[in-house]
């Protein structure tokens, strides 16, 4: 007869065995079968994905390109150079990540020590502090103001001798707030290491109300990092490729911790094709800039929920009459996913993405339809 051994508890991290596991959004397929319906009825409105899709030349490059058997260049030469060029800035400042989330969690891994402080300003993206939390760092939390816009001075009041990154946003996941240049230029003179997020920043630039990146102004900030992505105005969100724009002393560390191969040679290819037909990709950006525009003027007159302003590809909403959870439960049931937070600020709040003309209709009509509902 064998002997069990001891069972012996696990030695696994204390910041990660308690920290709570991130959940993402739905899938389609899965709401599709739960309601019996094809999966090409689902009205998918809850990651902020490009509803028209990726060029047509994606998907031409990546059936005839023939390297898929050999890795990728570690050091990502040629896609540097040819995405020097759009970004504005020196190949030598670029780094590609798995998406822009690989690159948060690289930086967070560079700079935080167990003790060390994050400064983050809630509502904002999730993965900021998750990734924080996961090197047993402290979030210091200084929540937005009643417009989501930043208070400055409470930024700068929360900053001690332990803060090593301050996250920054433009705009600003889920709220759409953009940040004023001056209130970021407030906190870069503070001398510490500033992440501004600009992964929406072609829905701001294309709508008309002008907007000041900081990409070009990581050469005269040492401490400052620019991160973007191809996975919202490219419509490449399944193939997970970011980049960021690093001064030297910081890529150089970002450099020895990413993987070799960290970015797929599919995911290479489809940059470099999405790059050859900006022109396609930014008529695109304008069909969800004026859907938008749509959006906020026809919500309201729903009865059901309050558009807060926007610079990106979604809306967040006050509701009237149910909390978030609530209403993301019965979209669903209907075929429509959209975003919920449980969050005590964000509770009777959706976030919805902007989707096709059509899409958007629908959506449309079953927030009436919910609202004449509840009024009986």
């Amino acid at each position: 007869m064998s002997i069990q051994p001891e069972v012996r508890r696990s030695n696994v991290r204390a910041c990660i065995e308690n920290i709570s596991a991130y959940h993402g959004p739905e899938d389609p397929e899965y709401l599709a079968k739960r309601l019996g319906r094809p999966v090409e009825s689902i009205i998918k409105l809850d990651a902020n994905e490009n509803p028209y899709g990726p060029s047509p030349l994606v998907q031409e490059m990546l059936s005839t390109y023939n390297g898929y058997s050999v890795y990728p260049d570690a050091d990502q030469r040629s896609a540097r150079t040819a995405l020097a060029e759009y970004a504005g800035v020196s190949e030598d400042t670029l780094i590609l990540g798995n998406g822009a989330d690989e690159l948060i969690d690289l930086l967070m891994r560079a700079y935080l020590d167990p003790g060390d402080e994050l400064v983050d300003f809630p509502p904002s993206f999730a993965m900021y502090a998750f990734n924080a939390q996961l090197q047993d760092a402290r979030v210091v939390s200084v929540p937005r103001n009643d417009d989501f816009s930043i208070d400055v001075d409470a930024a700068l009041a929360a900053i001690t001798d332990r803060t090593k990154l301050i996250l920054l946003t433009s705009p600003n996941n889920p709220t759409g707030t953009v940040m004023p240049t001056a209130d970021v230029r407030r906190i870069l003179d503070t001398g510490y290491l500033v992440v501004l997020d600009e992964a929406y920043f072609e829905f701001a630039n294309a709508d008309g109300q002008g907007f000041e990146t900081m990409i070009g102004e990581v050469a005269s900030y040492p401490n400052l990092v620019v991160l973007r992505t191809f996975s919202k105005w490219a419509g490449l969100a399944g193939l997970r490729i970011g980049y960021g724009v690093f001064p030297h002393e910081v890529g150089q560390h970002i450099w020895k911790l990413k993987p070799p191969f960290n970015v797929n040679v599919a995911a290479l290819v489809a940059m470099r094709a999405a790059l050859s037909d900006k022109a396609h990709l930014m008529e695109t950006v304008d069909k969800i800039v004026a859907e938008r525009n749509r959006l906020l003027a026809e919500l309201p007159r729903t009865g059901l929920v309050r558009p807060y302003p926007t610079r990106s590809n979604f809306i967040l909403c006050e509701i009237d009459g149910m909390d978030g959870r609530t209403l993301t439960n019965r979209l669903a049931d209907e075929g429509i996913l959209v975003r919920h937070y449980g969050t005590p600020r964000l509770q009777s709040c959706v976030r919805i993405s902007v989707g096709r003309p059509e899409q958007n209709d629908v959506v449309l009509a079953t927030l009436t339809r919910i609202a004449s509902e509840l009024r009986g």
